[in-house]
């Protein structure tokens, strides 16, 4: 029998000595407040949230509960109805962890691999299936069933797929579903992006590296795939050593690809797609940030360099970027958090700038209008989205920091989801 999860609650909040155990239904389609992947439902970042606080004090937000137990990670989470996941090295082992939503217990928890590292993975959940995904750190995929964590098939992307990684970190992708496709990206020469059967694992179709001199390293790097329908042609979008690439949602042919924007260490941050354009960014010294224009010539498509900001003007490091309308906001820096909001079409930065409320990187996350900036030395920082200037709404001192603070922070129903390796911690920020 696994051993429970441990609980500490804040002071003054009633227990909750039952809790929730409702299974996920095979056939209910995600609620608005799901956050079943990476990044939100559209992988952008913008959780679809409204009436929550307007501004911070320095004692922050009350905290709903702590849960430890979850093993050390930089994973972020997933939610879909009464149900948390994430994963951890446990006792040397990689697991899927699931949790009840209402009060941080555990569910329960799916070793699948031993733990060659700590995941950096967030897992996904299909709402359709009722299937969860996740990624260990040497690239072993595991499907497991969401009601009891049973595993339903394994991957490995370097046996199955030649797989490869850029640099010594780890893979860190979030397995995109994609109707009865499961995407995702072994970094492999033949095989750097695949299609999956999402119910079997069944290979559907593979897609090649690019070739030729190119800035960056060979194998997958550790963004995630997006959904681009630029020039009415469905494609799957990544950043990968060797810079951005394109595939063909239903073949897997190669579309085209960009290198300018790669650096020769880690490509991180997952692409902005809208329209015919992508905005990508990367860190180090060699990094930057560019937008693409997506151009078609018969059936052919390629990628027209709109313009492109060196490592020194602006780039994003691992924190994640958020575009809302016309305008893109991130942290500005290799190992900063500068707030920036940009003009996307130009790349103007329209904010002075400012070190912003903490250090180091930024990993960010929008809604009701508001930023929320989870930097790496464990502050957190709520930002006004005013495009005209840079209007800081308050900040705090996470309760919690057993690690660099990098794990994205999650905002569903009014609260504030942190993990931090071995922790969780769910502040309450609405209104009410």
């Amino acid at each position: 029998m696994s051993k429970p999860v441990q609980h500490t609650w804040q002071s003054g909040l009633p227990f909750m000595a039952l809790s929730l155990v409702l299974s996920f239904s095979q056939s209910r389609l995600a609620l608005a407040e799901d956050w079943f992947q990476w990044r939100g439902p559209n992988r952008d970042g913008v959780a679809k949230e409204s009436n929550l606080q307007d501004k911070w004090s320095t004692q922050g937000p009350s905290v709903l509960y702590k849960t430890k137990g979850l093993g050390s990670s930089m994973s972020s989470i997933a939610t879909m109805k009464d149900r948390l996941v994430t994963m951890g090295n446990l006792t040397g082992q990689t697991h899927l962890v699931c949790l009840n939503r209402q009060d941080g217990s555990l569910a329960w928890k799916t070793p699948f691999t031993p733990a060659k590292g700590s995941p950096n993975c967030t897992p996904t959940i299909d709402p359709e299936s009722g299937l969860i995904y996740a990624l260990s750190f040497d690239g072993v995929l595991a499907c497991c069933r969401a009601n009891d964590g049973s595993l339903a098939w394994k991957k490995n992307f370097g046996t199955d797929f030649g797989g490869k990684m850029e640099s010594g970190w780890g893979y860190s992708e979030s397995p995109l579903i994609d109707g009865d496709k499961l995407l995702c990206t072994p970094g492999g020469k033949e095989k750097m992006v695949v299609a999956l059967n999402k119910k079997t694992g069944d290979l559907l179709w593979s897609g090649v590296s690019p070739v030729g001199n190119l800035r960056g390293n060979d194998g997958a790097g550790y963004s995630s795939i997006v959904i681009s329908n630029a020039q009415n042609r469905k494609q799957y979008v990544q950043l990968v050593g060797h810079g951005i690439v394109s595939y063909d949602a239903g073949s897997g042919e190669l579309l085209w690809n960009y290198d300018r924007v790669a650096n020769r260490t880690a490509n991180i941050p997952t692409p902005l797609v809208k329209d015919n354009f992508v905005f990508c960014s990367s860190g180090y010294d060699d990094g930057g940030s560019a937008l693409l224009e997506i151009i078609r010539e018969g059936e052919k498509l390629s990628a027209k360099e709109v313009y492109y900001k060196s490592a020194k003007e602006l780039q994003n490091h691992h924190g994640g970027m958020i575009m809302m309308g016309d305008h893109v906001f991130m942290g500005q820096g290799h190992n900063n958090g500068f707030p920036a909001c940009l003009e996307w079409k130009t790349g103007k930065n329209l904010w002075e700038k400012s070190r912003g409320a903490g250090g180091g990187s930024a990993a960010i996350v929008s809604a009701d209008n508001k930023l929320f900036f989870r930097y790496q030395d464990g502050v957190m920082a709520l930002i006004d989205t005013d495009t005209r200037k840079y209007r800081p709404l308050g900040h705090f001192k996470l309760a919690i920091k057993n690690g660099e603070s990098w794990p994205h922070p999650v905002i569903v129903d009014g609260k504030l989801y942190i993990r931090d390796q071995d922790e969780l911690i769910v502040y309450d920020i609405s209104k009410s």
